[in-house]
């Protein structure tokens, strides 16, 4: 059945549910086993936990989830412990992390909005929809969601990869940027792709895409072959960049959850 989102919570808290509990945009896990779980409980009460704030998210195969905001200075359970999402993204199964994402950013939203961005006064929270509404002049705010174009580019048998200061030493992934106001995605990858390595594409096909929790992204990767240039890093965001083959990939994106990986592992397998 996988995740099906929703904001109506159900009556009674009668059947246990996945807990995704925030303290400073860390989340609290039990870790056994080199694997990281949420807590699943009736209520946060059976922990003795009482959230600063509660969303319901919508089910996972059938079961309720939760996201909710912990006071800063809270002491975990035992057994508890919290960890931020980038720890998490090699010690949880796919289907619960991609809830975590959605949790993450449905929290901070709760946190960033509890005014209105008009006129100042307290919102309210639409009953029926992901939304805080404004009492006094009506202004809607929603989660906010960032666009960001991410392109493995092609030439030959090769991939371009690059090394943002960023990175870890000697890790390499494909080129990514956010979307700038008035912008198609098309638009954007070439205006990327010239700026941060200095060469030109043609062929934007579109791969695939994945929200991306840092902070709220939403990841939309596409391939595109090379059409002309010399690779002249900008030296701000791209430190070292290169043509690569399949059998000489260096340090990379793996695990098969971020569509970089995805994106890579696709070359990788096809040429």
């Amino acid at each position: 059945m996988g995740f099906v989102s929703s904001v109506v919570s159900p009556p009674e808290k009668n059947q246990l549910s996945y807990w995704f509990a925030f303290q400073n945009d860390n989340l609290m896990v039990k870790v056994e086993d080199n694997r990281a779980k949420v807590p699943k409980v009736y209520d946060l009460d059976d922990l003795n936990i009482q959230p600063v704030c509660e969303h319901y998210l919508g089910t996972l195969n059938g079961e309720h989830c939760y996201a909710v905001e912990l006071p800063p200075g809270m002491l975990w359970p035992e057994n508890m412990s919290f960890m931020g999402l980038r720890e998490l993204f090699v010690l949880m199964d796919e289907d619960i992390f991609k809830v975590a994402v959605n949790a993450v950013q449905v929290v901070a939203w709760g946190q960033t909005h509890q005014f209105c961005g008009r006129c100042g006064a307290k919102t309210e929270t639409k009953p029926d929809e992901r939304a805080k509404v404004c009492p006094q002049c009506n202004h809607h705010s929603f989660p906010r969601i960032t666009p960001a174009i991410m392109v493995g580019i092609l030439k030959e048998n090769q991939i371009l990869l690059a090394a943002n200061r960023m990175f870890p030493p000697d890790f390499y992934s494909v080129l990514a940027g956010f979307m700038e106001p008035g912008e198609t995605l098309e638009e954007c990858i070439v205006r990327e792709v010239r700026e941060e390595v200095g060469v030109e594409v043609k062929n934007i096909k579109y791969f695939g895409s994945q929200p991306w929790p840092f902070p709220n992204s939403l990841m939309i990767a596409f391939t595109a072959d090379y059409a002309g240039g010399d690779i002249v890093v900008d030296g701000n965001e791209i430190v070292k960049a290169g043509w690569y083959s399949a059998d000489n990939l260096p340090k990379r994106p793996t695990g098969g959850i971020s569509v970089a990986s995805k994106l890579i592992d696709w070359f990788k397998e096809n040429h």
